[in-house]
């Protein structure tokens, strides 16, 4: 298999031909197809995975895993293509009954301006949203003294909130409450301001303004209730190519959204508490994510309770909380990398701690980028001539190589485990199984008996959101007589069909999710996972019978009753 570069990110070339490199090694696991073209008209790139011999994706449980929907989250299409390569090497057995749907990066745009040689983050697309204009006023973001690294400047500033650390002088503290007689320092991004009084200083507000991830239809709210919305549910190309994919593929039963950073698993719900979802749908994503804790350390926590920018607001028009609400799946957003953790930082909320944590955890931080980052995640302040400000000192935290992505040396070890739950997560769906076949012959007839069982973890509907709202139907069960064109089935039954009818739609199937814990004696696993057909068919004919679930996959077998 083509090696993946481990020492850098790549731009959209190199990741192009290392797709189309895995599926000429692999025609027989791997097919590459476009979902359709972002804002500045890149193919968006699917790679389908499975064995193509052992059945067409479409008839196979699926799952799907995307990344780098945010433009500088890159480690994030690193853990897809990571995906990838465990599935056709180390995970090839899956895939025998499984089909993963893997998008690496679904916003090339956003990520090829992170990755420049001149770079320019922003939050998503590179589409100018909601204004075509530059903002004339406010400080950007720039590399200004030429070190190829945006950091902090520090301005003395007597009403400045920060002070140099008695403690650790390369560290600023923020000044007490009340506190008076010391040196203190406004902190501002590297950058210049534009049309600069003198005196205001605020940030330049970013032309693309789009968050991509607030434009699912799920919960979707216009610009003026949610930052990023984009102007109606599915309006940026990017996101309307995911949710179609998804859409037309009915057998995907679940999906995971990569990002950075924080160190979590984010489940859902995002905009309502627990107790307003079916119990045994957390019940089933803690067990879930459980395992992703186990694996990874990454902790499994819910957006609405753990993870909001602000405890009075919530987020809407998001991945996960979409596929949950349309479509009854469960979603899922990893959110890559930890600092803190690294550094040895434990128990902290990963929003909580940046609007207030203790002086101690920016020690260990900075302890860390001197043993681990060599020195280069936190620099010296060092004095500048600034054009509009004066002296200044800049330095600080390169935020970019110490927090936003892991850096390349930690990259694999981090995502691996990541990679492994989400491997085994494609394995908890639903799958349609054949368990028995019974005939009785009858005089000139037979009554033929078909069992089918879902040997998933999950059940066929996956939630009770799904089942709630009856968005799939149950188990089909279908006869054919071999020979026959299935379209030429007219007005009337078959006269080869004695009792039974031609299609028969059965159940949801239960897996075994639902199973408790408790074995005291008064437990019965009762076989809701298990489906019976019947029918009494004209002996003298061999007939086809098929059984299918759009999200469980699809079985068929022979029944050759023409000797009798």
């Amino acid at each position: 298999m083509p090696n993946r570069p481990q020492d850098r990110y790549l731009r959209y070339a190199e990741l192009t031909e290392l797709l189309q490199s895995y599926a000429a090694e692999h025609p027989d696991l791997i097919q590459i197809s476009s979902i359709g073209q972002s804002f500045e008209g890149r193919e968006i790139w699917m790679a389908t995975v499975t064995d193509f011999e052992t059945g067409p994706p479409e008839n196979k449980p699926g799952f799907w895993m995307d990344g780098n929907i945010h433009a500088t989250e890159v480690s994030a299409s690193s853990a897809v293509m990571k995906v990838l390569e465990e599935a056709v090497t180390t995970q090839r057995a899956l895939l025998v009954d499984r089909v993963l749907y893997l998008v690496p990066r679904l916003n090339p745009d956003g990520a090829e301006w992170a990755l420049a040689d001149n770079p320019k983050h922003i939050r998503s697309s590179t589409r100018p949203y909601p204004y075509d204009e530059e903002d004339p006023y406010g400080l950007e973001r720039m590399d200004i003294d030429g070190d190829g690294r945006i950091l902090s400047m520090r301005v003395p500033d007597p009403s400045g909130a920060w002070k140099i650390s008695e403690v650790e002088p390369r560290l600023m503290q923020r000044r007490e409450p009340g506190e008076t007689g010391g040196h203190y320092y406004r902190l501002l991004p590297e950058g210049l301001f534009h049309n600069f009084d003198g005196l205001t200083m605020r940030g330049r507000k970013i032309k693309e303004g789009l968050d991509l991830n607030r434009n699912f239809p799920g919960g979707w709210r216009p610009e003026n209730e949610q930052y990023g919305a984009g102007p109606f549910p599915t309006s940026e190309p990017e996101v309307r190519a995911a949710v179609e994919a998804i859409t037309q593929r009915p057998n995907i039963c679940g999906g995971i959204t990569f990002h950075t950073f924080s160190g979590v698993i984010l489940r859902i719900p995002g905009r309502c508490p627990d107790d307003e979802l079916p119990p045994e749908d957390v019940w089933t994503m803690k067990t879930l994510g459980k395992k992703g804790t186990e694996l990874s350390g990454y902790p499994c926590i819910s957006v609405f309770h753990d993870f909001k920018y602000h405890p009075k607001e919530v987020i809407t028009g998001v991945f996960d909380d979409w596929l949950y609400d349309h479509l009854g799946i469960y979603g899922w957003t990893v959110e890559i990398w930890s600092p803190q953790k690294q550094a040895g930082i434990e128990d902290y909320k990963p929003i909580d701690w940046f609007r207030e944590h203790p002086f101690e955890d920016d020690q260990k931080l900075l302890a860390w980028s001197d043993e681990k980052l060599d020195g280069q995640g936190y620099l010296p302040w060092t004095k500048f001539e600034h054009p509009q400000l004066g002296e200044v000192e800049i330095g600080g935290w390169d935020s970019q190589l110490a927090f936003r992505n892991p850096p390349p040396k930690f990259l694999e070890s981090e995502i691996a485990p990541l990679v492994e739950w989400g491997l085994w997560m494609a394995s908890t769906t639903p799958c349609l199984k054949l368990r028995d076949v019974q005939i009785e012959f009858m005089g000139g007839n037979a009554r033929v008996r078909l069992a089918v069982q879902n040997a998933g973890y999950l059940p066929t509907c996956v939630t009770e959101q799904g089942k709630k709202k009856n968005v799939v139907r149950g188990v089909v069960g279908e006869v054919f007589r071999q020979g026959d064109d299935s379209s030429s089935q007219g007005r009337e039954e078959p006269e080869w069909l004695i009792a039974g009818k031609i299609r028969q739609i059965g159940p949801q199937l239960k897996g075994w999710s639902h199973v408790p814990s408790a074995t005291f004696g008064w437990g019965l696993d009762a076989t809701e996972d298990l489906h019976v057909f019947e029918w009494v068919l004209e002996t003298g004919h061999a007939y086809k019978i098929v059984a299918h679930h759009p999200r469980a996959g699809r079985i068929e077998t022979e029944v050759d009753l023409s000797a009798q």
